[in-house]
């Protein structure tokens, strides 16, 4: 007992905070960057969220209504560079920087300084990018995808955006990195990679992921930028090149970006759903074997995007039989969460409810994605709006929900404050109807054959589309319940114990609540990590 007093003390001594401006400007502790990270991610994702909500609100009728065409382009891609770059991978990378440490038993990521500066990147990065709004011909409007040559006629915004796109892309692979070696090299002792915790295993192989191809993106968008203002001619006809060159280096970024997005939200779901069904998970190694089978399939995959080219009918039916493939790790996952919960006494908190939201809903867009990949099928499905709906299945409820869940499930650990369940269950159920009544009849618009990316359509369309933005309001408002949970939880919810969670297993939970400034300032003996594995 005076070992642990002494040691209480001495800790109590080092834990010393910096105040004010400096404490954030100047962060390298773990908590305090993935905290920025998570705030930055709610700015970013209100913001695109307010843009798809201009989207909808202009196609709520047939008509032009509120916005020219030009804009609504750029409101569709801006929208999509927000949320993916700006929103989703953020926030992922602010859970990874709360609970990886946390998770391992490390006092802190391995590369603190190089965490603060891949941080910084992003602020300057999307103010960059948002500053193409006001400059002489609007921001880029040629889609997320960036394809020349519509790309190639923007205005001003062009190097303003690629050097956005630059900026993201080094803050991601810094980020990456520090993943990486904080992994390898700050488990606890008697912590093999084969009993972490499975949101670390799934964060690194994103990490790896992201490491092998945002350079792509990096040299797709440099070859626009010199075929732009120094005369090459990569990707213009006139000059030799091909347009559709572009395409399949951007997709062979584009298809591992989508898993860069959704595994860590595999890792999220697969630590609650055994925590709330009070099981160990079933099926622990073949999870990690589905997740590695995932990511390297996501290389082999990429010109399903891109059917309707004109590809040779050999490589249609490689990448149809290979995008089929990535279904059998995936039905595992899906098969292993269902059977972690099979005879489990299941409650239904706020977190649980989220991560079956993911369950259902995930696997409906994996559906969707099956239909997209039969290469005849794709014919009629392609630029249509039920590849808007197909994706949006799988990053809304799929990656979005997961990060709802994450927070609602660490949330206490991290603040020490309870939030309020019945708020929760509130924002979960005004979430989970507007989202499929936002996106479930965009399947139907697509199969009617109305195309993405129009700011007008015929009559025939109108019933479907209202009900959309009907659904869009729903969702979009819903989400400052969310703000307003977190919000009163961290500032006067009730005090948390340890394992708010019955359940709950993993060297987090060994932790005081709320988790210390300094996480394990000396690594977790073997016995508290071999109590915190719970397969």
């Amino acid at each position: 007992m005076a070992n642990t007093a002494t040691h209480d003390h001495a800790h109590d001594a080092h834990d010393h905070k910096p105040q004010g401006l400096k404490r954030w400007l100047y962060a390298t502790n773990h908590k305090d960057i993935g905290t920025m990270y998570l705030v930055f991610a709610c700015v970013l994702f209100f913001l695109g969220g307010a843009m798809a909500l201009v989207i909808r609100l202009e196609l709520f009728q047939p008509g032009l209504q509120f916005v020219d065409p030009g804009f609504f382009n750029s409101m569709t891609t801006m929208h999509a560079l927000l949320m993916i770059f700006g929103a989703v991978m953020p926030a992922w990378t602010g859970l990874a920087n709360w609970m990886v440490p946390m998770q391992v038993g490390a006092p802190d990521m391995a590369l603190p300084r190089l965490n603060n500066f891949s941080f910084w990147l992003l602020p300057f990065a999307f103010t960059l990018l948002l500053l193409t709004l006001f400059v002489p011909g609007g921001a880029p409007a040629g889609g997320w995808t960036l394809y020349p040559p519509l790309s190639l006629q923007a205005g001003d915004s062009f190097p303003l955006t690629i050097f956005a796109i630059h900026l993201m892309g080094i803050s991601s692979i810094l980020g990456a990195i520090n993943v990486v070696v904080t992994i390898m090299n700050m488990r606890a002792p008697g912590m093999g990679l084969l009993n972490m915790p499975l949101f670390c295993w799934t964060w690194l192989i994103t990490a790896y992921l992201l490491i092998a191809v945002m350079p792509v993106l990096a040299g797709a968008v440099t070859m626009l930028l010199t075929d732009h203002f120094f005369g090459t001619a990569f990707f213009t006809a006139a000059g030799g090149g091909d347009p559709v060159m572009f395409q399949h280096i951007f997709w062979f970024f584009g298809h591992p970006e989508v898993y860069i997005l959704i595994l860590p939200a595999f890792g999220v779901v697969s630590e609650i759903i055994p925590t709330f069904s009070r099981k160990p998970l079933f099926g622990y190694e073949s999870m990690v074997y589905a997740t590695a089978s995932i990511a390297f399939l996501s290389f082999i995959v990429w010109a399903h995007h891109m059917f309707t080219v004109g590809m040779p009918l050999a490589g249609q039916l490689f990448f149809m039989l290979s995008t089929m493939l990535i279904a059998v790790p995936t039905g595992v996952k899906v098969f292993n969460w269902c059977a972690t919960m099979w005879k489990g006494s299941i409650s239904f908190e706020t977190p649980m409810l989220f991560a079956l939201a993911f369950l259902f809903l995930f696997t409906l867009g994996g559906f969707s994605g099956l239909m997209l990949a039969i290469v005849p099928a794709d014919f009629q499905y392609h630029d249509s709006y039920f590849v808007v709906a197909h994706f949006h299945y799988v990053l809304v409820p799929g990656a979005v929900f997961a990060i709802m869940a994450g927070v609602y499930y660490w949330l206490p650990k991290w603040s020490g404050k309870m939030y309020d369940e019945r708020i929760g269950k509130l924002h979960f159920w005004l979430s989970t109807i507007g989202v499929n009544v936002l996106f479930f009849p965009q399947h139907f618009l697509g199969l009617a054959g109305m195309p993405r990316r129009i700011p007008d359509y015929s009559t025939q369309f109108a019933d479907w589309n209202m009900v959309s933005s009907i659904g869009a309001f729903i969702f979009g408002f819903s989400q400052l319940l969310f703000v307003y949970v977190v919000w009163s939880a961290v500032r006067k919810g009730a005090p948390a114990p340890q394992r708010p969670w019955e359940g709950a297993h993993g060297l987090e939970w060994e932790l005081p609540t709320p988790a210390p400034y300094h996480s394990w300032e000396t690594p977790p003996s073997r016995e508290v990590v071999t109590k915190g594995v719970m397969h």
